[in-house]
């Protein structure tokens, strides 16, 4: 009769378990409510939009009146010797940025995690963190003041100290793309490390404090012990970045370029919004976007079937 009881008593409990969790968190739900409006708003409200891409869109005439013309935008897209650089471009740019934005958080993680003085650790990391929180507006100017060719503080420093002559940095398509790699780093490889640092206080202190009894010394600990207990959070962070391969950085890249830089500095965001915007051929951009989109997307699951076999890591 009691085991009766008590499996009608869990029964219930179960069932109103949800509600009740609903309930209990009622002020967690709340909150999210405006991050849902604005996504509904800004990211599935222009959605209808895309047919532009299917059309030769006219303002005047709107979508229904607009003349159909198929995948005509897309075919455009490959025949334009610019549409190819621009995607060229943000493959060589968004791919650089990637492999840098894993190798040097990496890197400064093992440096910063040997050192032992906490206080001298925490100025380190709070100074690294800080570039992270400017906007590109912001950084944008310091830069093309600090990288001018007449004073700028760069190329004062590389005249004096190596005699070497003022570098056009924001001006020579190659520089242009180390200019954008360095500065991407600079500004975000200190926050990218909190990920591997998080990575390295979940390894087991028994593992070092048996390494020591062993005869390791620090270097071998780090060899053996840290820089494995880092690679499967490596790996997510490295698949995972797969699919933002599309994404060279639209802020900075519009606040540092000019037509000098185009041909190796235009990426895809870029060229959309001056040929969508500025320009005004609205399907063609549409069209541009709307590819880099549908590639984004295909990347991003491949990456997370990447990280579930590699690194046995899921989100759903």
């Amino acid at each position: 009769m009691k085991q009766e009881a008590l499996e009608h008593t869990t029964a219930k409990s179960k069932k109103i378990k949800p509600k009740w969790n609903l309930m209990r968190n009622w002020p967690l739900h709340l909150m999210v409510i405006p991050a849902f409006l604005v996504v509904i708003i800004f990211q599935y409200g222009p959605l209808p939009g895309l047919i532009m891409a299917f059309q030769e869109f006219k303002p005047w005439l709107g979508f229904t009146d607009s003349p159909f013309v198929g995948l005509e935008q897309f075919s455009k897209m490959w025949e334009f010797p610019q549409s190819r650089q621009v995607i060229l471009n943000t493959l060589i740019i968004a791919s650089l940025k990637v492999a840098f934005q894993l190798i040097v958080p990496f890197i400064f993680a093992l440096l910063l995690n040997e050192i032992r003085v906490i206080g001298y650790k925490r100025t380190i990391q709070t100074m690294v963190y800080l570039p992270h929180f400017l906007s590109w507006v912001i950084l944008g100017g310091i830069l093309i003041d600090m990288l001018s060719t007449d004073g700028g503080m760069i190329n004062r420093i590389l005249s004096s100290v190596f005699g070497i002559k003022p570098i056009f940095f924001l001006g020579n398509g190659d520089w242009f793309r180390f200019t954008v790699v360095v500065s991407d780093v600079w500004k975000d490889f200190g926050f990218a490390t909190i990920i591997f640092l998080a990575a390295l206080a979940g390894i087991d202190p028994s593992l070092y404090e048996a390494a020591v009894m062993d005869g390791c010394n620090r270097f071998k600990q780090v060899l053996y012990i840290t820089i494995p207990g880092l690679i499967p959070i490596s790996i997510v962070v490295g698949t995972l970045s797969l699919g933002s391969i599309l994404n060279a950085g639209f802020d900075q890249i519009f606040n540092l370029y000019n037509p000098l830089v185009y041909g190796k500095g235009d990426i895809i965001d870029t060229y959309v919004y001056r040929v969508g915007l500025l320009s005004g051929d609205y399907s063609f951009g549409t069209a541009v976007g709307m590819f880099k989109s549908i590639v984004s997307f295909i990347l991003i699951m491949i990456a997370y079937r990447m990280a579930y076999v590699f690194a046995n890591y899921r989100i759903f």
